[in-house]
């Protein structure tokens, strides 16, 4: 569903101070990250079917010979492209599993100790360990640190006796692109965070 009208704030910026857009379905659901150059694409193309935000960014481009016009065109930060709409499977597609996005889903927090320390202090440990059969997957790996992650071995919490201190969980769509985003404006976290599932701790 489209948001209500709105003025956004425009800022001119240099090309190389303009942060990713956030690209959605037509149904207003959360698709991806996209450089700007991509959205110019989308606009150019006439391939925008809204777009929402409290800022947009213009660009100026060459002179034509022929009007002696220079050209422009503004991006929002959020933009719905037309086409087929992605199906509500999309957005619960399980996004891919790496270190940066599973230390960011569990705030940088050993899931034993309970501290938090900087992404280079931690590791992936499987809670089923793998040499038992455990998967390397969203549900089966949490944070921990090098110190816990050691005397953990290649034990279950429950046979090492540690206790976890959270679960882990499969960050949906919404999740994974605030995890994955880094310099994320403030509209489009608003807009991301409608979307977080509620066992989020994003929230």
């Amino acid at each position: 569903m489209r948001p209500p009208e709105h003025r956004p704030e425009v800022r001119v910026l240099s090309r190389e101070r303009c942060p990713l857009i956030l690209t959605l379905d037509t149904q207003g659901q959360p698709h991806r990250w996209v450089s700007w150059q991509h959205a110019l694409f989308y606009y150019a193309r006439n391939m925008v079917a809204w777009d929402a935000g409290d800022a947009c960014f213009t660009f100026h481009g060459g002179i034509s010979r022929q009007t002696g016009v220079r050209s422009i065109i503004t991006a929002n930060s959020i933009i719905a492209i037309k086409g087929r709409a992605l199906s509500s499977r999309t957005l619960r597609q399980v996004p891919p599993l790496s270190n940066r996005e599973l230390f960011n889903r569990d705030r940088h927090v050993c899931a034993y100790c309970g501290q938090e320390l900087q992404s280079a202090r931690l590791t992936r440990d499987h809670v089923k360990p793998v040499s038992q059969g455990g998967a390397d997957s969203w549900m089966n790996v949490v944070t921990a640190c090098r110190s816990c992650n050691q005397r953990k071995g290649g034990h279950t919490p429950e046979q090492a006796r540690m206790m976890l201190l959270y679960a882990p969980y499969v960050p949906n769509k919404a999740e994974y692109l605030i995890l994955s985003n880094r310099s994320i404006l403030a509209d489009q976290m608003d807009f991301l965070a409608h979307h977080l599932p509620a066992q989020s701790r994003l929230r």
